[in-house]
């Protein structure tokens, strides 16, 4: 080797000659010898700069050099792989295998080459055999890329288990942690993705992506506070990450803790400037804490940056209604569900809004559309059964029936309780309240949040104390 290459300036300086040089030489088509360290920093020069086609005559030139030198076929094979010649480059590698079966990047080339012919299969049974040449520093990537082509094969379990083998390689690869957890998610499985981000944190504390990646999860299974804790954490780091911000917004948003997500969408414009979004957000957290005027010129701002943001519509909409003008709030409304008409949420908003119009034939279709498209919308639900039971009594017990046979979600059985009591049928609601108590004590309590009336009935009140 030479004393050069421990000196960065010297190694630029002869890189540059043996450039100069090489490429005098090319232009009079009469290439003298090179020694093969200087000829391969000129080819990686080439390859590293996109320059495939310099790059391939320098290779070749090193294979007629050194003809029992692999690596400069391998390297003339990545020259021909970046001009998209995937079948010559695959030939040469095949040949440089005959003689040299055990260099790694031989086969980390020929796995490379397969992810880009998307031939995910061969590409992973070539990076295993690059894994097991492979030096310890030169592990965590090549972890990575066999990882991402189970990926590409949906085998998100043995890339699970490829992605635990790299983390005990190297406890600090964050590419390795984030694959891990987006497996994880791949698979349903949340606690596993919490548990992985925690160990990496226990080691890693001053990491702040991986405390942003703690607080997505956390959001996915709803735990919300455990969230807004970690993206606290997040930004005690890095004050400046806006998304961290914006998801603590939306977490708060959620546990009804307004004042503090307007403070966070605030931090996120003063990093990010304007943003439609985070505009509509602002508005929404005004909204709920009744500053109608304030909320109607987020959302206007919302809508000046991108007027096909549905959201911001349908929080005009909103803000009118709740403004006592629900027949103004319809055209609002209206454009939300042009701009999105697969939004069960919205039909919600516009049966209510059209029901306080007094449009009850159009609010009973905006109501049954919402329960169309969600069967699961709980609120929608309710809703539509306090509107039979004022409008049509009668209708009320027959539709919750079939509903219930129809869908078979839990929390449709909790109307019929209340309307056996209103009928006077006590004992058939007890019956229900015990049968429902049994299978889900805590979701059954929300009969007394849906029909307050029952919480001064205490026959149904002492069932539900264990």
């Amino acid at each position: 080797m030479f004393d050069w290459e421990d000196d960065n300036d010297n190694f630029e300086n002869h890189l540059n000659d043996d450039l100069a040089r090489f490429e005098a030489q090319l232009a009079a088509n009469s290439v003298g010898f090179f020694d093969s360290d200087r000829l391969e920093a000129i080819i990686d020069h080439y390859l590293m700069n996109g320059n495939y086609s310099k790059g391939e005559l320098a290779a070749e030139i090193g294979t007629q050099q050194y003809p029992f030198n692999s690596l400069f076929q391998i390297r003339r094979a990545q020259a021909l792989s970046g001009l998209g010649k995937l079948k010559e480059a695959l030939e040469l590698l095949d040949v440089a295998e005959k003689t040299d079966s055990e260099y790694m990047e031989l086969f980390l080339t020929k796995a490379t080459i397969f992810s880009q012919l998307r031939d995910s299969k061969r590409a992973v049974a070539f990076f295993r055999r690059a894994l097991e040449l492979a030096d310890t520093e030169e592990k965590d990537e090549i972890y990575l890329d066999l990882a991402t082509e189970l990926e590409q094969l949906r085998d998100f379990k043995t890339a699970v288990e490829v992605l635990k083998e790299a983390m005990k390689s190297n406890p600090k690869n964050e590419g390795a942690l984030y694959e891990l957890a987006f497996c994880f998610d791949q698979l349903g499985n949340n606690a596993q993705a919490i548990q992985t981000y925690r160990r990496f944190l226990d080691d890693n504390p001053y990491s702040f992506t991986a405390w942003y990646n703690l607080g997505n999860t956390y959001s996915k299974e709803e735990k919300y506070q455990d969230a807004i804790t970690a993206y606290e954490y997040c930004v005690a780091i890095n004050d400046r990450f806006s998304p961290a911000y914006f998801n603590m917004g939306n977490a708060q948003l959620t546990l009804e803790q307004y004042h503090e997500a307007i403070e966070s969408f605030e931090l996120c414009i003063e990093i990010d400037g304007d943003d439609p979004l985070t505009y509509c957000y602002l508005g929404e957290a005004n909204e709920q804490l009744n500053n109608l005027g304030v909320a109607w010129d987020f959302y206007q701002k919302a809508l000046s940056l991108m007027p096909t943001l549905a959201e911001a519509w349908l929080g005009l909409g909103i803000v009118k209604d709740l403004q006592g003008q629900p027949k103004e709030s319809l055209h609002y409304i209206e454009r939300a569900l042009e701009l999105e008409p697969d939004m069960d949420g919205y039909y919600h908003v516009y049966a209510g809004a059209l029901e306080n119009a007094g449009l009850l034939e159009e609010a009973e279709k905006a109501y049954q559309a919402c329960m169309t498209l969600e069967p699961g919308n709980e609120d929608c639900f309710f809703d539509y059964v306090d509107y039979l039971l004022e409008h049509r009594p009668g209708e009320a017990k027959t539709f919750v029936e079939n509903y219930i046979h129809k869908h078979q979600l839990f929390f449709s059985v909790l109307p019929v309780i209340y309307l056996n009591w209103v009928s006077g049928n006590m004992e058939g609601a007890k019956l229900v309240l015990l049968e429902s108590f049994n299978k889900d004590p805590e979701k059954t309590k929300d009969v007394f949040i849906r029909y307050p009336e029952l919480e001064d009935v205490q026959e149904l009140v002492n069932l539900t104390r264990s």
